[in-house]
């Protein structure tokens, strides 16, 4: 009862971020209010402020999610396989595997997030997000290695150079044009971490 519970808080959580980033993308930020977002959800303002402390921190959340979800799937990988290569699966176990015929994002929603993620109202939020997803990364990681996060720094290190792949990734899929697929420009950021950044002029 208690997985069912946790579950369909999960959904609720996911619902309302959902609904927030979609409706800041659509109306702009200052746009859309919380009970706007939580109407949108389907739940009550009151549940809204359960779950997040403003529409900023709600928008972000999904990055902060799929961190979790990614240091999730590390800890399934065998444990014999390379810290990239199980680094590699669990990020495609979240966000798909790339694949030909994959398209790419919409224009003008891409326009969107790139205004959205520009706020300076959410820039604090972005920061704070973004820790909180390294360290959740990095646990996983000092798991995996038998390191530990708080005295060595190879956990926190792998973890921000996959936080920065996701990161360079990300603004290259909003900015490309013609559109590319997020899951690509990821598979090659962490192809280029696994073999040590080597200087593309060799």
């Amino acid at each position: 009862m208690a997985g069912l519970r946790e579950r369909k808080k999960q959904e609720t959580r996911a619902a309302l971020s959902w609904a927030a980033l979609r409706m800041a993308v659509e109306r702009g930020l200052a746009g859309v209010t919380v009970d706007e977002i939580a109407a949108e959800a389907g739940v009550s303002p009151r549940t809204f402020n359960n779950y997040f402390a403003s529409k900023y921190e709600a928008i972000v959340w999904r990055h902060l999610d799929r961190f979790t979800r990614i240091a999730e799937q590390l800890r399934t990988r065998p444990t014999t396989d390379p810290i990239w290569t199980a680094l590699t699966d669990a990020v495609r176990a979240v966000f798909g595997t790339p694949g030909p015929a994959e398209p790419g994002p919409p224009s003008a929603w891409t326009a969107g997030v790139r205004l959205l993620i520009e706020q300076p109202e959410l820039r604090g939020e972005f920061v704070k997000a973004a820790a909180a997803a390294e360290r959740e990364l990095a646990a996983a990681v000092a798991e995996r290695t038998g390191t530990d996060p708080d005295r060595d720094m190879y956990p926190r290190l792998v973890a921000a150079a996959v936080g920065t792949a996701v990161h360079v990734a990300s603004e290259q899929w909003l900015r490309a044009d013609p559109p590319v697929a997020l899951a690509s420009l990821l598979d090659d950021a962490l192809r280029q971490l696994a073999a040590g950044l080597p200087d593309p002029r060799t």
